[in-house]
């Protein structure tokens, strides 16, 4: 802690600030203006000692600003004698924080307060100083309008499909003739295709990084931060260019922006006081399809998608087993678990090695029979089966398949066709019967929609039970609208999986 000085050596504040940068090298041209009115009131007022605190381009709302936290940190040393501002605002946009920097940490240590376009002078007893709180409420008010207005026109941005980050994902860059479109970073699309074949391979996240570190690519911060690009341009580590984690991976392979798609509001702020977003659930996200070029397919996207719904960990000697997730009870649906033990050596009762060894295993059983027997109860059965056994299975299939597939590949469409067909063939009846029942319901809530109201109008009905009846056959209408849209896209997506078969 420095010694404090005497009274006439201590410093004259002098603070300026501004929200946002202008055209012109160095400071703005509105900082120079205020430090060239702080400067000739101080002189003109016998103020002495004169040093400027100066924050250039940062927001009222946030009081991490530098400058702004040495000038506190010359207060609490005790060396500064008086603060000049050209107006409260100057000072921050929050009533309740500048209320107590100027009303309660000035006071305690003895700083003088004035700021000169609001006539407030804190060594005054004139009653200027009575207004000061007022000037600070309006000031948050014209925060919070400022910040309605902005929020209201990202909104109608967002749901025009324009994308809203002010930065391109990885992968992708923004056009150079139309900011709201982005075009491929072809260097850093090629990582990103790799990264999902690496996982349709069977690697894991934490196994991709390390691929990827090895190989000694460019994770995606330090990529973007040494073009001057990038949310963490300011905060990357530039001397670890190569260090991928995990969480990245993941983060990376879920984005349906890598489809073409654009995706508008994943985040927002419950008040314009949050200096963090918080997460909306994908359910409130706003998709807008094929809005640019796609980096990725959709098949290589979902597949992706589902390999990451169930965990694949590595065994010890590192590899992946490609079943993890696919094998299923036969009878009650549930998935069936992985066991695999090494073989281990015997021991007697006294605890003794004896010589003879168990056999390795490695097999699969029922999961409904594993949890359910760990809770003393007798559900499903047990259902082992060796993992050898299942691999030779499917090897003597795919060859089989493959063999046939290449020998006749117009009958093996035939086939596929017709078994998708099949299989579609029950449910799109049971579908379409459902589909013409609430259409025709559609139409009947019409008519009696008609009928009440005429009813009303000629006295049949009264306005109490004329209301009570719309809103049932409205609520009724509006939900069997929303089942009738959900049973045409299943129709559609039954045509797209038939025309699909050849890819």
């Amino acid at each position: 802690m420095k010694t404090k000085q005497p009274e006439l050596n201590k410093i004259t504040a002098l603070y300026e600030r501004l929200s946002r940068d202008d055209e012109l090298s160095g400071d703005s041209n509105s900082i120079i203006n205020q430090k060239k009115m702080l400067e000739k009131f101080a002189t003109e007022q016998g103020f002495v000692n004169l040093r400027h605190y100066t924050d250039d381009g940062w927001s009222g709302t946030n009081f991490d600003r530098p400058d702004w936290k040495r000038m506190l940190a010359d207060i609490e040393d005790g060396t500064v004698g008086c603060v000049i501002v050209k107006d409260m605002s100057r000072i921050g946009r929050n009533y309740l924080e500048v209320g107590f920097y100027t009303e309660v940490l000035f006071r305690k240590k003895n700083v003088r307060f004035i700021a000169i376009s609001n006539n407030v002078d804190s060594a005054l007893n004139d009653g200027s100083n009575e207004f000061a709180p007022f000037l600070n409420i309006m000031n948050e008010w014209y925060v919070r309008d400022t910040s309605r207005k902005i929020k209201s026109v990202l909104h109608n941005k967002g749901m025009d499909g324009k994308h809203l980050t002010s930065n391109a994902i990885y992968g992708y860059k923004k056009d150079p003739d139309d900011p709201d479109h982005w075009i491929i970073d072809e260097e850093a699309a090629t990582v990103v295709r790799r990264i999902y074949q690496l996982i349709i391979e069977g690697n894991g996240p934490m196994q991709v990084a390390r691929i990827l570190k090895d190989e000694k690519v460019e994770r995606p911060s330090y990529y973007l931060a040494k073009q001057g690009l990038g949310t963490c341009r300011g905060s990357c580590d530039m001397n670890r260019p190569f260090t991928w984690t995990a969480s990245t991976i993941s983060d990376l392979v879920r984005k349906p922006e890598y489809m073409g798609h654009t995706v508008n509001f994943r985040t927002k702020k419950e008040s314009y006081k949050d200096k963090h977003s918080v997460h909306n659930s994908p359910e409130d996200w706003v998709i807008f399809e094929n809005t640019q070029e796609a980096i990725v397919d959709e098949e290589t996207w979902l597949t992706v998608q589902k390999i990451r719904e169930t965990k694949h960990r590595p065994t010890k000697k590192g590899d992946i087993n490609p079943l993890t997730g696919l094998v299923y009870c036969a009878d009650c649906g549930a998935k069936m678990f992985n066991h695999r033990t090494g073989g281990y050596e015997k021991r007697d009762k006294d605890g003794n090695p004896t010589g003879k060894y168990t056999n390795a295993q490695d097999n699969y059983t029922c999961s409904t029979y594993s949890k359910a027997k760990s809770k003393f109860e007798n559900r499903c059965t047990q259902h082992h089966v060796r993992t050898d056994v299942i691999r030779d299975l499917l090897l003597e299939v795919i060859k089989a398949t493959s063999t046939y597939v290449m020998e006749h590949e117009s009958e093996f469409i035939e086939k596929v066709r017709s078994a998708t067909e099949l299989q579609q063939e029950s449910e799109a009846k049971a579908l379409k019967k459902r589909l013409s029942r609430e259409q025709k319901r559609i139409k009947e809530l019409n008519t009696l929609i008609k009928k009440i109201y005429e009813d009303n109008v000629n006295g049949k009905l009264s306005d109490k039970r004329f209301e009570m009846l719309l809103a049932d056959y409205e609520t009724e209408q509006n939900e069997l609208e929303l089942s009738v849209d959900a049973l045409e896209k299943t129709f559609n997506d039954y045509q797209e999986n038939a025309d699909n078969v050849d890819n």
